[in-house]
């Protein structure tokens, strides 16, 4: 066991491998205030990766509707029983936001590492085959007829859309229970992948992963997940001329809440200060965007900037104590924070820094009370050599379609 730094929680704790030295760390960030579940980055993803025998119930990327539905189902809510169930009444925060080594404050829980099992490396479960029988058993189809009939449940007028993709964590707990080392980290991108000449099919990944992205393929008999489009990463798509490109699933999202990336990382597994990258700034900066479930241990490198109306104590559970400021921060955003915010699904390539060139008033509005004054800025993105790839107002361009339209 080694012991390494994990900054969502604040403190250091025990992981079956030492921390790795990554040149760069695949992260992103998905506004969840801008997802109306779709469901075209699940097909851009299907469609690429998981249409063959074998994979039909496996979704490596899905959009589920909270706080009822999950795929597989019931992921998130057993995973956190059987925390609870661990350390009764311990899983707490001392919410106290400190520099970029603990901005949330301190977890004093027990992660799934800490509350494993003797004998086993992570606590974890594997679902039973229903459970993964659709990405949204239950929330958009019935399954049964009862002939008195059914109540649906009540959520008290709130829900929100969640998309997920794996995590490609800092500490992955795939990695840690894989007994035959087959999974790895890539040291250029933090990528987490499966070497499939060396899996047996143990499933002990499955059963691991607190957020399920990892999935048994019964025709060929390994484990097989989410891979981050790396071939788009590396460049290889013409699209870009060389030039790393965004995955499948960010670049289909018509509802413009994904922003991807390449963070640079420490050897402390905390990212290296850079205001000028979209991510570090929402992340770090602004502190707008959270990773989901950070009391899992694992530190996944996929944040989300929290839905603006969901009862507050849900959101805790979900996303740490770092919610009240990062609904704040979103609500009433600074100049430089809806700049940015306009980044989001506007150039397939990665953008690597940005700036901000100001522009005239455009007036006011009215949030919580209080006037905000909104300006015509301008964000401009650049690639890994400082090129200009995109540049994107904050009001949206008029557009005249011509006096003689298409037909058919």
């Amino acid at each position: 066991m080694a012991t390494v730094h994990n900054w969502h929680l604040g403190r250091d704790m025990e992981y079956q491998h030492p921390g790795g030295a990554y040149e760069r760390q695949f992260a992103a960030v998905f506004n969840i205030n801008r997802c109306i579940a779709c469901q075209t980055c699940t097909m851009a993803c299907k469609s690429t990766w998981t249409h063959s025998p074998g994979q039909e119930l496996m979704w490596w990327n899905n959009v589920e509707t909270k706080p009822y539905g999950g795929y597989p189902s019931g992921w998130d809510v057993r995973t956190l029983a059987l925390l609870e169930q661990a350390n009764p009444a311990g899983q707490v925060w001392q919410a106290a936001p400190g520099d970029d080594s603990a901005p949330y404050g301190r977890f004093d829980g027990q992660t799934v590492f800490e509350a494993a099992p003797a004998g086993e490396r992570v606590l974890g479960f594997i679902p039973e085959e229903a459970d993964w029988k659709a990405p949204n058993r239950y929330e958009d189809h019935a399954t049964a007829a009862p002939a008195a009939g059914v109540s649906l449940p009540e959520h008290t007028g709130w829900f929100f859309y969640l998309a997920r993709i794996c995590n490609h964590c800092s500490y992955p707990a795939c990695l840690a229970a894989c007994p035959r080392n087959a999974i790895y980290k890539r040291p250029e991108d933090g990528i987490v992948l499966v070497d499939q000449e060396r899996c047996r099919g143990y499933r002990k990944c499955v059963e691991a992963c607190p957020y399920k992205k990892t999935m048994y393929r019964p025709t060929t008999r390994v484990t097989e997940k989410c891979i981050a489009c790396y071939p788009r990463i590396e460049g290889t798509d013409p699209l870009t001329n060389g030039e790393p490109m965004e995955t499948r699933c960010m670049t289909a999202c018509v509802g413009k809440i994904r922003l991807q990336g390449l963070v640079e990382v420490g050897d402390d597994g905390v990212w290296i200060e850079d205001p000028n990258h979209p991510l570090y700034y929402l992340v770090h900066e602004e502190r707008v965007a959270l990773p989901l479930y950070p009391q899992f241990g694992t530190q996944p490198n996929v944040y989300y900037i929290p839905p603006r109306w969901v009862p507050r104590n849900y959101l805790h559970q979900m996303f740490g104590p770092g919610v009240d400021h990062a609904i704040d921060a979103y609500t009433r955003p600074s100049r430089r924070l809806l700049a940015v915010l306009q980044l989001f699904r506007a150039t397939q390539q990665i953008v690597f820094s940005f700036d901000v060139e100001e522009g005239s008033k455009l007036g006011e509005i009215n949030v919580g009370g209080e006037p905000l004054e909104i300006f015509d800025d301008v964000v401009v993105g650049f690639d890994r050599n400082g090129k200009e790839i995109v540049r994107v107002r904050v009001e949206d361009p008029l557009v005249e379609r011509p006096t003689k339209l298409n037909s058919i």
